[in-house]
């Protein structure tokens, strides 16, 4: 389930952070999310949390009308085998030989969560195929049309547009708020087969940085939440949620090379995407152009070089590009600001602006130069 050098939830590795190694988005949406955070604005108050050992079935249920499974329809070429058309292979076998034809076919991929009645979240790799047909199956396996999808370009994250659905939101959390080992319940279509599939766990880190992908592309995620619930291939985009029923993150990822190690988007940074809307239902997102890795302080001693923001590739056509930065240069600062374990590269350029122009301090060669850049608009 996971993509862009991005590993879904279907086979992906992880890194911790500190290692180098549209249709215009309607106002009742922006305006209707604040009302879904409930009492406390949302807080996340373990004191407050139901002391019944059965509220991990009240929270399940009171959930239920409000999760959903993302499915997507492919075509599918289909080889007709008459028992009575045969040739030889090339080695000697008889091998079936017939008339092809194309199927559609319909496969559960991933889950999501209504935010609004005719709104869902789900990951941005569950409905990555633009030409793809995608639909949402509700808790009564009612199939709806997805007919509009926001992809947001820098977060793993889509909205799902519904035709003719009104789908109970769910109330979000405040991730904020939250503190390592409180309980964290996980809801999704384990597998892309078990539908509203239940788990539990803790809140096993905060503030994680992650690399994840699919073996063909990936990407680097800043500030996630991990947690030990289990949280398997067909639950990228399900809602993880506290004691209290409020979601507080979107399963994302987890780790292929150990057990108990899921990643989650935290809520509020889902907030700040609807926000970020424009009034083309677009996501206004700046973009350097750069895929990187961030080095440690611990790896910067070693290899003798300076924290930042190690460039592995540069995106043909883009700011970064125009700028003349190549991939082996260490971007240490942006307007200023050094970047190191508590502020990655991602996280800086998100603090400005489409059209801003920054200046990048850069480690290139044993020596340190300045580039100036102008932000662009990320292509979606």
């Amino acid at each position: 389930d996971r993509l862009f050098v991005l590993k879904p939830l279907d086979a992906l590795t992880t890194r911790n952070r500190t290692t180098v190694d549209g249709q215009p988005a309607t106002e009742s949406l922006l305006s209707r999310l604040g009302r879904l955070s409930g009492p406390g604005q949302g807080q996340s108050d373990q004191q407050s949390a139901p002391a019944d050992i059965n509220y991990v079935a009240d929270v399940a249920e009171s959930a239920a009308d409000s999760v959903v499974t993302v499915s997507i329809k492919t075509e599918q070429r289909i080889i007709d085998r008459p028992s009575n058309q045969f040739f030889f292979g090339p080695f000697g076998f008889n091998i079936p030989q017939g008339p092809n034809r194309v199927e559609e076919i319909q496969r559960d991929i991933g889950s999501g969560f209504a935010i609004d009645g005719g709104f869902v979240v789900t990951n941005r790799h569950v409905v990555s195929n633009p030409n793809a047909e995608y639909q949402v199956i509700d808790k009564n396996n009612q199939e709806h049309q997805v007919v509009k999808i926001y992809r947001d370009p820098t977060v793993d994250l889509a909205i799902l547009e519904i035709e003719n659905a009104v789908l109970p939101a769910l109330p979000l959390g405040n991730s904020d708020q939250l503190r390592v080992g409180e309980g964290v319940i996980a809801i999704g279509t384990a597998l892309g087969e078990f539908r509203h599939t239940v788990t539990t766990g803790v809140i096993s880190g905060l503030g994680r940085g992650i690399q994840a992908g699919n073996g063909f592309t990936s990407e680097n995620i800043e500030g996630v939440i991990q947690t030990d619930a289990a949280i398997n291939p067909g639950n990228s985009g399900g809602p993880l949620l506290n004691r209290n029923g409020q979601v507080i993150g979107v399963n994302t990822a987890v780790s292929a090379r150990a057990e108990n190690i899921g990643f989650a988007i935290p809520i509020n940074v889902v907030r700040d995407a609807i926000d970020n809307f424009n009034q083309t239902g677009q996501f206004d997102r700046p973009f350097l152009g750069v895929s990187f890795q961030m080095i440690s302080e611990r790896a910067a001693l070693l290899n003798e070089v300076p924290q930042g923001a190690l460039i592995r590739e540069v995106v043909e056509g883009s700011a970064a590009q125009q700028a003349e930065l190549q991939v082996g240069d260490i971007i240490t600062k942006i307007a200023g600001q050094p970047l190191d374990e508590s502020t990655s590269l991602a996280e800086a350029i998100n603090q400005h602006q489409v059209g801003d122009t920054v200046e990048l301090e850069i480690f290139r060669d044993n020596q340190t130069i300045t580039r100036s850049v102008t932000l662009k608009q990320v292509e979606q």
